[in-house]
């Protein structure tokens, strides 16, 4: 699996993993699954809805999903599993 480096406006940064339950929410949202989805469609948006999820699974306080989210951040990465963990 994957993690996200979430970087928000207030400099705030945080990494979360990409965890089953995470990939289930995207498969939901974007009626495709995980990874068809980022071969095929390659949408930025999916990176920061996957941030969101990971946000909210955290237990931060997030606004719905929209513009109003993605203004609060600055930048997401998508690292590679640490193969240690």
């Amino acid at each position: 699996m994957a993690k996200l480096k979430i970087t928000k406006v207030d400099g705030s940064v945080s990494e979360h993993q990409v965890t089953p339950f995470i990939e289930y929410a995207f498969e939901i949202y974007a009626k495709q699954g995980f990874h068809a989805a980022f071969r095929i469609n390659e949408k930025q948006t999916d990176v920061y809805y996957l941030s969101w999820e990971c946000l909210k699974a955290a237990g931060e306080t997030v606004p719905m999903f929209g513009a109003e989210f993605i203004k609060t951040l600055k930048k997401v990465e998508v690292l590679d599993d640490d193969p240690e963990l």
